[in-house]
């Protein structure tokens, strides 16, 4: 796995909900540029460990975490501002959740968070980030509409856009198609092979097909931790773990 730099690694990271030990002695180390994938059972810590990347466990009470989370060599929980770190790594959610606001302040709304006030420069935001999310053509005309008009896949595509607008160098995505039908599917996943040319993409995801057509790597999480990570080729036709190949042919989960 030498042919990217490492993005984000983790070393011996754990998380406890009060007692309940959720993800256990967590070392990945997570390639630039490339599209990881979280596979395994629910309840398995996928999403879990997605959310310590980008601090969103913070906001849970009696959630502790022990262990490092690295982003570009700094350490995410002591040398980056949350604000900062939630700007460099974004998140696309299970269901989408747009703004009840127009189309174009979905996106706006975060570069102006960030201070952008001039209205040519935003502008430009929204029409490259919609572009970057294949939603542009769709929607140029009706930017001023509400974002709930749209349909399940437009809004999911819409968070993407909302996430890129900021200019992030990772974005997660938890189990981003679950929600969606087979047609709204394929555009994000079509989506999720363009984008990784420009941002490192770590996704969750139940669908096995979905993670051995779009991803470079693949991580086979089980009662909190990881049994496997490697090339998704790899994984898919030679793992190396009983309990790997057992998951992926279907014998439990």
């Amino acid at each position: 796995m030498h042919e990217s730099q490492v993005k984000i690694y983790t070393e011996d990271l754990n998380l406890f909900y009060g007692d309940n030990h959720a993800i256990k002695n967590i070392d990945i180390q997570v390639q630039e540029n490339k599209v990881t994938a979280l596979i395994g059972p629910s309840g398995c810590g996928k999403s879990t460990f997605l959310k310590t990347l980008n601090r969103m466990n913070d906001l849970i009470p009696y959630v502790k975490i022990t262990g490092e989370v690295y982003l570009d060599n700094l350490n995410s929980y002591n040398d980056y501002d949350i604000v900062e770190l939630r700007k460099r790594i974004g998140m696309v959610f299970q269901k989408p959740n747009p703004f009840p606001m127009s189309i174009y302040d979905n996106i706006a709304y975060g570069p102006r968070t960030h201070g952008i006030k001039d209205k040519a420069v935003l502008d430009e935001i929204v029409e490259k980030s919609l572009q970057s999310a294949a939603l542009w053509v769709e929607v140029k005309d009706r930017l001023k509409q509400n974002a709930f008009g749209l349909s399940g896949g437009q809004q999911q595509r819409l968070c993407i856009a909302r996430v890129l607008a900021v200019e992030p160098e990772v974005v997660l995505m938890d189990e981003p198609t679950s929600a969606l039908d087979p047609l709204a599917t394929l555009k994000i996943e079509d989506l999720v092979q363009v984008l990784k040319n420009n941002y490192t993409i770590i996704i969750v995801t139940h669908n096995m097909q979905q993670a051995g057509r779009i991803s470079d790597h693949t991580a086979f999480f089980l009662n909190g931790e990881i049994v496997e990570y490697g090339a998704t080729e790899e994984i898919f036709t030679v793992p190396r773990d009983k309990r790997t190949e057992d998951y992926i042919t279907g014998r439990f989960g």
